[in-house]
């Protein structure tokens, strides 16, 4: 059978893969699936090459079969640059090892468009001024000359390579407001054009944010965009796909981010990782763009692969109201309603394998903290989770449970034109009573675009936000993803002195312990206004549901509900802003691509201690399999509990003087203040491996009490760091294994968790369960990924050897292995456990060792 294309109603000379027309032709009932399904057959229809396998895998996906596997490629790829670099340098490198092997290094030019956003380099070193945006970028650019060169250069190397320049933007708050198209145009081969629904992967597990406007896309690791670039489909299990049912609408004073964080802590706790969300009921129609947006950048701290909200008015209402161009607004309603996918309020739901149902006009004002984003608060909660002030005030001073950091940031909220709109009102009303932020208070508004730093400054609310503190520091991923650059000294010196629990409060979507500032052991999520009044306040201690946040100069109590704005008053900010796109952008890119880049046709790599260090993972020690038979006499390297994220493999904070990586850069004659950051440094794998694990807030179990970093090796019983037992460990030839808890790799998709990894020499990482990104980039990777069963304890106390049986058939999906734990030779527990290698293309990448060294492999090939 052949789905063929025909004749786009609406739209002359235009073609598409009709959805109905393949129903009809016997593709099964794709007009009940939920729209994701739907979105993924059209991709399957329009670049499928075999016609059989092509009927195979939508019989498949209309079926729901789970265990079946499809082929998903993507329209584009998107980066970000702390990733992003990365990417772009496997991809040089790989060409050179195709280069070297006598093959044709054009068998790995990528294949897709791809877009990277320089937006994760920014720090806030400079704030409370009006300048202060201007001089963090002065600082940026000297700071990240070496890296910004070398993009420069790979784009020479990789045609298809668009950079966003620094001060752009956030890359996801860009996608949503100026790249992505919910539906797109090709050109095959043959010259007719062809229209299909927009896709893209990221290397940003926040990529999910883009589901707002109806474009399926979601994050992956580095190592994973690479192959997709280069034209290797994701080969994914068929998606369990929850709807979510709405109904009602939000309270006045209840803003997206509220709605978010509700919906977080209810889907985490339901458990939803590895699956897919889709919004549906009468309480979407409501709900803007914006207000999706939110929702769905949320999707990876309650752990959902996606979370998708069907195209409808609204999503062509955004399309024209951020200044996409008319004609591409009538393809893309013309295409949606010829594949029967715009939805109205006549719709009938979708048939999803599971429903959620979830009343809008429940949600409250809401924080989440003091460590993760699923940990829901309502205001007079707050309190309890911080410590109680062991003194009373004292002019300055600095106390436990004081906000020392109060910023709007990342392009969660800031891509909410209410909820900025609700922080300058309540910044207007606060300085009417002539408010003041503390002094130890850190304030900073970093915008995610450059049109949402516009809406502020043409309404005149930015002017009130300046008399608070909330410059505008930066057009980038500042404090939300550790780039918050120092504290006032007077109070670093306080806290350190005082060992003082101190918090952090941001409009982001991530608050692990220690990421937004090393010294904020509080973190909390709260959306733009309430970071505003909780700067106010100065503290995390006061109930600001039911006690004043400040007094004004005549000593009256001045409440939350004094200053907050009415939605009348939001509403009338929002109809005389401007929205539509900032031109200032074009500026920013047209200088980038301006610049002379660097003239040799081959890149230059640092040295040992540099910036731009060619990547390892294809030397032949790195390129071998790691998993070929049984491993006897395995040591763990660690132990670890619950909730280890990716920010605890693999930190992004800056490079501390008295850290491994610190030490080991200033022996290279690298001076103290040139350090950097963990994120500036991902080209230095030299650095990136005395990293591993060096959080301060990992707790190894091996070594109670202990920060991060460290560990014990066995059976010498010496405490050491990470990396140099890993080292001892190798030399002896004993294998490794890392064992964890529940959500292992939590958090950002960040590849350098699983590169670090596999660069201690680890084989396996033995956990309760797996975050879906990071599982995959161990198994990218070449580390196997072993699931221990529920309501088993080790119970290891150091002494102990492990022995694992059957990994060969725990590297196929599917497949078991058996750990025997040994003490003194002797057997004390036998535990099964299951493989989490989920496709047959992943057994591939282990049986290589790796994604890298199969790409080298297939490009070599005769």
């Amino acid at each position: 059978m052949t789905f063929a294309r025909s004749p786009m109603p609406g739209a002359e000379g235009v073609d598409h893969f009709s959805l109905p027309t393949a129903e009809a032709q016997g593709a099964g009932p794709l007009s009940r699936l939920p729209h994701v399904l739907r979105i993924l057959v059209e991709h399957l229809l329009r670049q499928g090459a075999d016609d059989r396998a092509v009927l195979d895998h939508v019989r498949a996906v209309t079926a729901r079969d789970r265990s079946a596997t499809v082929p998903f490629l993507p329209r584009r790829i998107m980066l970000q640059d702390a990733s992003g670099l990365p990417v772009a340098a496997d991809l040089i490198a790989l060409q050179d090892a195709v280069l070297a092997r006598g093959g044709d290094r054009g068998r790995v030019q990528p294949r897709l468009p791809m877009d990277l956003i320089v937006d994760h380099a920014v720090e806030v070193d400079h704030w409370g001024a009006p300048d202060s945006a201007e001089r963090n970028l002065a600082r940026e650019m000297d700071r990240h000359a070496d890296r910004y060169r070398f993009l420069r250069w790979a784009q020479t190397r990789m045609p298809g390579l668009r950079v966003f320049p620094p001060g752009s933007g956030i890359c996801h708050q860009l996608n949503l407001e100026v790249i992505a198209q919910p539906v797109a145009l090709s050109s095959p081969e043959d010259g007719r054009t062809v229209a299909g629904f927009d896709s893209v992967l990221g290397t940003d597990s926040h990529t999910t944010m883009i589901n707002a406007l109806a474009v399926l896309g979601w994050g992956v690791g580095g190592i994973e965009a690479t192959a997709t670039a280069l034209g290797e489909p994701v080969m994914m299990r068929v998606p369990e796909v929850i709807g979510v049912r709405l109904k009602g609408s939000s309270r006045p004073g209840v803003l997206a981010t509220d709605v978010a964080l509700t919906l977080t802590a209810l889907l985490r706790e339901h458990g939803v990782v590895g699956k897919v969300i889709e919004f549906c009921g009468p309480g979407l129609a409501a709900l803007p763009v914006p207000d999706r947006a939110t929702i769905a950048n949320m999707a990876p701290e309650y752990g959902a692969t996606m979370a998708f909200f069907p195209a409808d008015a609204q999503t062509l209402s955004y399309l024209e109201s951020t200044g996409r161009d008319a004609r591409q607004v009538a393809l893309a309603r013309s295409f949606l309603v010829a594949q029967g996918m715009l939805r109205t309020a006549e719709s009938a739901d979708p048939e999803f394998d599971e429903v959620i149902e979830f009343d809008l006009t429940e949600v409250r004002p809401t924080v989440a903290g003091p460590r993760r984003p699923d940990e829901r608060l309502t205001l007079s909660q707050v309190p309890a989770t911080a410590p109680v002030p062991a003194t009373d005030r004292n002019g300055h001073e600095v106390r436990d449970g004081d906000v020392v950091i109060a910023a709007i940031t990342s392009c969660t909220n800031t891509a909410n034109p209410r909820a900025l709109a609700a922080a300058g009102l309540l910044a207007r009303n606060a300085a009417d009573r002539r408010l003041a932020v503390p002094p130890w208070v850190k304030t900073s508004f970093s915008p995610g675009s450059r049109a949402a730093s516009r809406l502020l400054r043409t309404t005149g609310l930015q002017d009130h936000l300046d008399r608070l503190g909330f410059h505008v520091v930066g057009h980038g991923c500042t404090t939300c993803m550790g780039n918050s650059g120092p504290l006032d000294p007077a109070v670093e010196a306080a806290v350190v002195e005082g060992d003082l629990r101190v918090a952090a409060v941001v409009s982001g979507n991530r608050n692990f312990e220690g990421r937004i500032h090393p010294l904020a052991r509080l973190g909390y999520l709260a959306s733009p206004p309430l970071v505003v009044a909780l700067a106010l306040a100065g503290t995390v201690t006061t109930d600001l549901e039911n006690e004043p946040l400040a007094h004004d100069d005549d000593g009256r109590p001045v409440h939350l509900a004094d200053l907050w704005p009415s939605d009348a008053e939001i509403d009338q900010v929002i109809a005389h802003a401007n929205t539509g796109p900032d031109r200032s952008l074009d500026d920013l890119i047209r200088d980038w691509e301006g610049a002379a880049p660097p003239s040799s046709p081959d890149y230059d790599w640092d040295g040992e201690a540099g910036f731009i260090r060619r990547p390892p993972f294809l030397d032949p020690g790195l390129r071998r399999p790691q998993i070929e038979d049984d491993l006897r006499g395995a040591r763990p390297l660690l132990v670890l509990g619950d909730a280890v994220t990716t920010d605890h493999i693999s930190p992004v904070s800056r490079i501390s003087s008295r850290s491994e990586a610190g030490g080991w850069l200033m022996a290279q004659g690298v001076p103290a203040r040139s350090l950097a950051s963990f994120s500036a440094r991902r080209l230095n794998h030299d650095v990136m491996l005395r990293g591993a694990f060096a959080n301060p807030h990992v707790r190894n179990l091996l070594v109670p009490g202990s920060g991060g970093g460290v560990t014990r090796l066995l059976p010498d019983d010496e405490i050491m760091p990470v990396h140099a037992a890993a080292a001892r460990y190798a030399a002896r030839g004993v294998p490794l294994v890392v064992i964890a808890g529940e959500r292992y790799g939590a958090g950002s998709a960040r590849d350098w968790a699983a590169k670090a990894t596999r660069l201690l020499g680890v084989r396996a990482v033995l956990a309760r369960s797996f975050e879906r990104i990071h599982r995959t980039n161990l198994v990218a990777m070449g580390v196997l990924p072993l699931e221990l069963p529920a309501g088993v304890e080790l119970e290891l106390d150091g002494d102990e050897t492990l022995d694992l049986a059957g990994v060969r058939q725990a590297s196929r999906p599917g497949g078991l292995a058996t750990l025997t734990v040994l003490r003194n030779g002797r057997t004390v527990a036998e535990v099964p456990l299951r493989g989490r290698v989920e496709t047959q293309a992943e057994a591939a990448w282990l049986s290589h060792g790796g994604l890298l060294p199969k790409i080298l492999a297939d490009a070599c090939e005769d």
